[in-house]
């Protein structure tokens, strides 16, 4: 009971970040033309300096940094798996637009922008667990850039190690893990890592700002009447976390390590999948109501699957 409070408490903060973004594109303060400027910012800035500040903040350990390995090769599995389940199962389909949102909309979720505040209030103990959602961040990166763009572009260009490799999730994790293997903290300036850290917890506000002022621009009669968005938030918030229940289950591996591997699983639709689509100027109102109403289910569907934690001790 007391992981449902702590769950229902984390996502209503998120959820909240929302308001003021909905109320400047309500007020036309902000408009939704600018927001792949703000989405820029947060992927190639605020979500590197998240990576590199929740390595930062961990003295290493060297089980801790094995398991991290594990986690970056199981998380990555279990997306590659389900994607490509979906690919069989509606291949005849993939044509039709829905069908290839529903398929990188159940795998890709905001396990870093909006998982990383849940996991640290659930596991406040297992500072770890940063660093999981951070290597979560890394692999979801490594299909965004690669099959989410093709599945919003149709271009087979994006295809490519280069894309999965030279993006700023991966760069800022190979900048973190050197510095976290020499302690780098012990040596960086307060001010520094202050700084670092400061521009790392703006991820979660600005992405849901941008949300909200996404929200700003469509009517709710229409985000709640598309039958379609339903199918992909059932995917995203209950079958894809289940799955990743069911991989973690099994693993002889530490709490920490399967916790986040179910919770993180259990975030709602990525917002990178929206920030692409701006950037690239495809899909952006199917992917923004996946985003949008798989963002707002979420906080019925997240405190009932934390309850689920308990069996993974």
């Amino acid at each position: 009971m007391v992981a449902f409070k702590v769950a229902l408490l984390s996502v209503f903060v998120a959820l909240m970040y929302m308001f003021p973004g909905y109320l400047l594109g309500k007020s036309k303060k902000a408009v939704a033309d600018h927001l792949s400027t703000m989405s820029a910012v947060l992927i190639y800035v605020c979500s590197p300096c998240m990576v590199v500040s929740s390595f930062l903040s961990m003295e290493y350990i060297r089980e801790d940094f094995i398991n991290m390995g594990y986690y970056f090769l199981v998380s990555l599995a279990v997306e590659v798996a389900v994607l490509l389940s979906l690919y069989a199962i509606f291949r005849k389909k993939f044509s039709i637009n829905k069908y290839r949102m529903l398929a990188i909309g159940t795998v890709l979720g905001n396990c870093g922008f909006f998982g990383m505040p849940l996991i640290k209030a659930l596991l406040p103990d297992h500072p770890e667990v940063a660093c999981y959602s951070s290597i979560h961040v890394i692999t979801m990166n490594i299909l965004v850039f690669t099959a989410a763009v093709y599945c919003l572009t149709q271009n087979k260009k994006y295809i490519s190690i280069k894309s999965a490799i030279v993006n700023p999730a991966v760069i800022s994790l190979l900048v973190a893990i050197p510095l976290y293997l020499v302690s780098a903290s012990d040596y960086i300036p307060d001010t520094c890592l202050n700084a670092i850290d400061l521009v790392g917890k703006m991820t979660t506000p600005v992405c849901m700002l941008i949300l909200g002022i996404r929200l700003s621009t469509i009517r709710f009669k229409e985000l709640l009447s598309e039958p379609f968005v339903y199918f992909v938030c059932i995917g995203k918030l209950l079958v894809f976390p289940l799955v990743s229940f069911a991989a973690a289950f099994f693993l002889p591996l530490p709490y920490a390590f399967k916790a986040s591997l179910f919770i993180l699983g259990a975030t709602p639709c990525a917002s990178v999948i929206l920030n692409m689509a701006e950037i690239h100027g495809k899909e952006q109102k199917l992917s923004a109501n996946c985003i949008l109403l798989s963002t707002l289910l979420c906080i019925f569907t997240i405190p009932v699957l934390s309850m689920m934690l308990t069996f993974l001790k």
